[in-house]
């Protein structure tokens, strides 16, 4: 029986394209392919996060675990990452990535195509810097994916590192110490909310 898709997020009015805001690729345009819920992390967002994240990130190894536009994980190399993991599941759009990543140049950007998931157990105990997580939202909120991919972002990530989670609610401070993290950073946007995450310190 065929499972029936996923939204990405409810969608209105996407955007066909995005840009870059900060770094060597400023203002490089990132098309937005017309697949239903896909929309991007807006530019106002993206600006709060990399203030919050600093605005040079060089050195940092990054993973964004459901890359859709690439606009969190392109965002962070063009702003100096050493490492950055784009995975994406939909065959359309990692082709996109990968024509982005070859447009670019940019050596510091690898494209996986798969499961966010996956690939961050794959990574665990990599000591990673930064870990983007936006999964599907559904029409459910998809509580068993964001548990998932929360706990395989914490398992791979450093004792100084920081996951971003775009939901479509606000994460509690006690549903996130059941994970082993906390909460650094929040915003709204819309529907959207936004956390910046950081490891609980040992006990």
């Amino acid at each position: 029986m065929k499972k029936p898709a996923i939204a990405r997020r409810p969608t209105v009015n996407a955007p066909q394209e995005v840009r870059i805001i900060g770094g060597q690729w400023k203002r490089t345009p990132l098309p937005v392919a017309a697949l239903p819920g896909l929309r991007p992390t807006p530019a106002r967002v993206r600006e709060t996060l990399f203030n919050w994240l600093g605005q040079d990130l060089t050195g940092l190894r990054c993973v964004d675990a459901f890359a859709g536009t690439g606009a969190l994980g392109l965002e962070a190399a063009s702003r100096g990452a050493a490492e950055v993991l784009l995975v994406e599941n939909d065959g359309a759009l990692v082709k996109t990535l990968t024509t982005l990543k070859t447009r670019l140049k940019a050596d510091a950007v690898r494209v996986e195509r798969g499961d966010g998931v996956a690939a961050l157990q794959q990574r665990r105990g990599q000591g990673l810097d930064v870990v983007f997580l936006d999964p599907p939202f559904g029409n459910d909120g998809n509580p068993a994916l964001f548990n998932a991919a929360l706990l395989a972002a914490r398992q791979a990530l450093g004792d100084q590192g920081l996951i971003y989670l775009e939901a479509p609610r606000a994460w509690t401070g006690d549903e996130l110490a059941q994970l082993g993290l906390q909460l650094h950073r929040q915003g709204k946007a819309g529907v959207v909310h936004f956390h910046l995450l950081q490891p609980l310190p040992p006990q």
